[in-house]
C-alpha cells in the first residue's frame, strides 16, 4: 500500500514539474515544450494594411467565385462611427464592414481610461466582420457602398438606431444592408436585401464571415491559458472549437452543413458571432488565409430571384462580453462561448449559485468567499470522514513508527503487520484521500467559473485588491495561501516513509509558485477553502481526542521505545 501511494505521489510531482517547466518556457517568450500553443502573429507591414489583406471565404464549386486570395489595395471607403449606450461601432463603406467595436461599459486591460476594443483594424491587429454575395460578379465586402443620411448616435429616449448602405448595381444585382442598433444590446440586426435589377433570374449566395489574425489578446497570463479562435455550434454537433494550429495544417474538424447554430470568434471574456435564424440552410467554413489571418463564417443560398424582384435575409451580428443570460437570450448554444471545458455540467450551476450570492452581497470577492463556504457546508460530512480517518492515522502513527523500526529489515512482514493494525483499528489508509478526490471535480469546475466569468474582470474586493481577475499586486493572498497550505500539511499525520513525508511538504510549495501569478479571485477561492478545511480538521481532531499537533518531516523523530 505504501509503495502504491509513493508511486502516485511521484507521478503527481513529476507532472507538476512538467507543467511548471512548460509555463516557465512560455513566460520567458519561448515555445512551450510539452503543450505548444498557436504561433504568435507578427504585425502586418506598414505598407500593407491588415484590412487590405482580407482573403475570400471558402465557397463551394458551384457557388461562383469570390474576391481573390491575393492582397487587395488599401481600403477606399469612408468610415462612419455609430454610438449607442453600450457600443461604439465603426463601419467602413467599403462593403459595410465592421472594422472596430468598442465596448463602452468595459475598460481596457492596458489603459483603463479607454473602453475595451474587440474588433479592430490597425497596423498591429486585424479583426473584422464582413458580408457579401457570391455566385457572380456581385457586391462583396470590397464593394464601396453609399451611406444613406440619418442619425449616427442613439439619443436619450431613443430605443433604436438604423443605418442603411446601398451598393451600386453589379451584374444586375444591388445589395442593400440595413443595420439596426438597439439600446442596451450588443447584437446588431443586419438585414440584407438583394435586388435583381437585370433582365435574367439570379441565384446568389450570401456569406457572413469573421476575419482575425492570431495575435494574443492584451492582458493575458503566461501561467494559465484560455481559448482564442473560431467556434461553431449546431444542434447535431453542439459546440466545436477550432484551433488556429489545426487551420494551419488544414485539419480543422467541425460541422460543415447545418440549418441552425452560429459561427463565432472567441477570446477570453469576449466574443463575436454571426447568427442566422433556425431552419436556414448554411455551409460553415474556416481556413487560414495569407500568412497570419484566419477566416470563419457561413454561406447561405438565397434562391432564385426573378428580374425586378428582391429577397431579404435577416442576420444578427454580436460583439460583446460573455454574459450568460445575454448569450442565452440571443440564440441556443451561444452561452457556450463562455467555455468551461469538460466541467460545464458542474460549472453552470456553480455560476448560477455565485450569481445569486452576488445579488445579495453585491461584491464578487465576498461572493466567492460565500460560495466556498456553502460548498464546504455541502461537503461537510464527506470531509468529516476524511479528517476523522486522518486523525486515526495520526493516533496510530507511534505504533507504525515502532513497527517500521523493528521490522525495517523484513519489509514483507512489516507490510503484513501494518495491514493487520489497520484492520484491527478499522482504519483505511486511503480514507483521507478518497472523500477529497470526490470533491476535486467540483472545485476544478469552480476554478473555471472564476477564470471565465467576465463579471469577475476588474471587479474590486477590498483594500488593495481592486481587480479580482489580475494577480495580487502585493502578493499578500498568495503568501497567505502558501502558509495555509503548509499549515494544512503540518496538521496531517506524517507518512511513515521519510521521502514521502518530504514530498508532502514540497508539493504545496511547488503549486504555490504558480499561484503568485494567478488572478486574485482564484487565489482568494483557494485560500478560503484552505482556511475552512483547517478549521474543520482542527475541530474534528479535538473531538476525537487527538490534540492538534504540528508535524514536519525535517525534525528527527524520537526513537521508539524498545519492548
Amino acid at each position: 500500500m505504501t509503495d502504491i501511494r509513493r508511486t502516485v505521489l511521484w507521478v503527481v510531482f513529476a507532472f507538476s514539474l512538467i507543467m511548471l517547466w512548460d509555463k516557465w518556457q512560455i513566460h520567458n517568450g519561448k515555445s512551450a515544450t510539452f503543450f505548444p500553443a498557436a504561433p504568435v502573429a507578427t504585425a502586418p507591414a506598414a505598407d500593407q494594411p491588415a484590412a487590405a489583406a482580407v482573403p475570400a471565404a471558402a465557397a463551394t464549386a458551384d457557388a461562383g467565385t469570390m474576391p481573390g486570395d491575393a492582397p487587395a489595395p488599401a481600403s477606399v471607403g469612408e468610415e462612419v462611427v455609430i454610438t449607442t449606450d453600450v457600443l461604439r461601432v465603426t463601419l467602413n463603406t467599403e462593403g459595410g464592414t465592421v472594422v472596430r467595436t468598442e465596448l463602452l461599459k468595459y475598460k481596457g486591460d492596458v489603459d483603463r481610461s479607454q473602453p475595451v476594443v474587440l474588433l479592430d483594424d490597425s497596423p498591429t491587429h486585424s479583426y473584422l466582420a464582413q458580408t457579401g454575395l457570391i455566385g457572380g460578379s456581385y457586391p462583396t465586402h470590397k464593394t464601396v457602398m453609399q451611406l444613406q443620411p440619418g442619425e449616427r448616435t442613439l439619443q436619450d429616449g431613443q430605443d433604436s438606431l438604423t443605418v442603411r448602405l446601398e451598393s451600386p448595381a453589379m451584374d444586375g444585382v444591388q445589395l442593400v444592408k440595413t443595420l439596426t442598433f438597439k439600446r442596451g444590446a450588443y447584437d446588431v440586426a443586419v438585414q440584407h436585401q438583394v435586388m435583381n435589377t437585370g433582365g435574367q433570374s439570379i441565384n446568389p449566395q450570401l456569406y457572413l464571415q469573421l476575419l482575425r489574425d492570431n495575435r494574443p489578446i492584451d492582458g493575458g497570463n503566461a501561467f494559465y491559458s484560455t481559448f482564442t479562435g473560431p467556434a461553431f455550434y449546431s444542434e447535431a454537433s453542439k459546440y466545436q472549437k477550432v484551433e488556429f494550429k489545426d487551420l494551419d495544417k488544414g485539419k480543422a474538424d467541425f460541422e460543415k452543413k447545418a440549418d441552425n447554430g452560429y459561427v463565432a470568434m472567441v477570446q477570453h471574456y469576449f466574443a463575436s458571432a454571426w447568427l442566422l435564424g433556425q431552419g436556414i440552410e448554411r455551409e460553415n467554413f474556416a481556413r487560414k488565409v495569407d500568412n497570419t489571418f484566419y477566416t470563419a463564417g457561413m454561406i447561405t443560398t438565397l434562391g432564385q430571384i426573378a428580374p425586378g424582384q428582391s429577397k431579404t435575409l435577416d442576420a444578427r451580428f454580436f460583439a460583446g462580453p460573455q454574459l450568460e443570460k445575454t448569450l442565452e437570450s440571443l440564440t441556443p448554444g451561444l452561452e457556450l462561448v463562455k467555455d468551461y471545458g469538460m466541467f460545464t455540467i458542474l460549472s453552470k450551476p456553480l455560476y448560477w449559485l455565485l450569481d445569486k450570492i452576488h445579488s445579495v452581497l453585491g461584491n464578487w470577492g465576498w461572493s466567492i468567499v460565500g460560495l466556498v463556504l456553502l460548498l464546504k457546508i455541502a461537503f461537510y460530512w464527506l470531509n468529516a470522514k476524511a479528517y476523522a480517518s486522518m486523525a486515526k492515522m495520526k493516533a496510530l502513527n507511534p505504533r507504525i513508527q515502532e513497527l517500521r523500526e523493528r521490522l525495517k529489515d523484513k519489509p514483507q512482514q512489516m507490510q503484513q503487520e501494518m495491514m493487520r493494525i489497520y484492520r484491527e483499528e478499522k482504519v483505511n489508509p486511503l480514507g483521507g484521500c478518497l472523500p477529497i478526490m470526490v470533491q476535486i471535480p467540483v472545485f476544478i469546475a469552480l476554478y473555471w467559473v472564476l477564470l471565465s466569468s467576465v463579471e469577475i474582470r476588474q471587479a474590486p474586493w477590498m483594500l488593495w485588491i481592486t481587480d479580482l481577475s489580475a494577480k495580487d499586486p502585493l502578493f499578500i493572498l498568495p503568501v497567505l495561501m502558501t502558509l495555509s497550505s503548509l499549515l494544512q500539511t503540518a496538521l496531517n499525520p506524517v507518512p511513515p516513509d521519510p521521502m514521502q513525508a518530504k514530498m508532502m511538504w514540497i508539493m504545496p510549495l511547488m503549486f504555490s509558485f504558480m499561484f503568485f501569478m494567478f488572478p486574485a479571485g482564484l487565489v482568494l477561492y483557494w485560500l478560503t477553502n484552505n482556511i475552512l478545511s483547517i478549521a474543520q480538521q482542527w475541530v474534528i481532531n479535538v473531538r476525537m481526542g487527538v490534540p492538534p499537533q504540528f508535524n514536519h518531516p525535517f525534525k528527527k523523530q524520537p526513537a521508539p521505545e524498545k519492548k
